[in-house]
């Protein structure tokens, strides 16, 4: 068995993937394969298992190049085959994806150790989060930390008289007309100078400039559908 740590990189952009290689070559310990194929990554984790097994993948979330001859689509759906035959492999996210909602949903969904921006990723974060993978620890790129906290933060301070309000803000032109729709947990009313303080609380929260921003602040976020 090989005493190096065996990376696979999935990527359908072969620039993408020859720019990643380059930030690793010089360093050693590492013997890396890529491919631009779920399909083929999956086939490749698969039949190296009882031989020389891979230790690390690393994937993109959304493939291009997938047809409707490919089995597995897209990065989340590699994650989801390998996990679900409990393959023993450490998975990382590499994406150029950094919606707060995807991020959230990636992470609450498939708890991939590390979840890493390209583009903006180096020799020196690559490393740290290969060493923090291979030790069981999750790393997450400073941007995706701050957006997944956020998103905590704000989940923690949204009760059902906010998410009300914001269902019900694209709705009516004037704030006025929700008055006698919004609902406490008692079901009382919720009189309209609650309902105007409730919406400026939530656009400092949201760092939202107007209601209009509110909502896609809070689509964003994953707070609204």
């Amino acid at each position: 068995m090989s005493e190096k740590i065996k990376i696979l990189f999935v990527d359908d952009h072969q620039l993408i993937i020859e720019g990643i290689l380059s930030y690793l070559k010089d360093i050693d310990g590492l013997e890396i394969t890529s491919t631009n194929s779920c399909d083929e990554a999956f086939n490749l984790v698969k039949s190296h298992l009882n031989t020389d097994p891979y230790q690390i993948l690393f994937t993109d979330l959304s493939f291009d190049n997938a047809s409707d001859n490919s089995n597995i689509d897209g990065g989340e759906n590699l994650i989801k085959a390998l996990q679900k035959e409990n393959v023993p492999i450490k998975i990382g996210v590499i994406t150029g994806h950094s919606e707060t909602n995807r991020v959230y949903n990636v992470v609450r969904n498939l708890n991939p150790l590390a979840y890493i921006l390209k583009g903006k990723c180096n020799t020196t974060e690559l490393n740290f989060a290969i060493q923090k993978m291979l030790a069981n620890q999750v790393y997450y790129t400073h941007e995706i930390h701050e957006k997944l906290l956020k998103r905590a933060l704000i989940e923690i301070q949204m009760d059902d008289v906010a998410v009300q309000i914001l269902k019900e803000l694209p709705k009516h032109s004037k704030i006025s007309n929700m008055e006698g729709i919004i609902t406490k947990s008692d079901g009382n009313l919720v009189k309209i100078r609650a309902i105007e303080s409730k919406l400026a609380k939530l656009r400092t929260d949201l760092d939202a400039n107007n209601n209009t921003d509110l909502v896609l602040k809070a689509k964003e976020l994953g707070i609204l559908d």
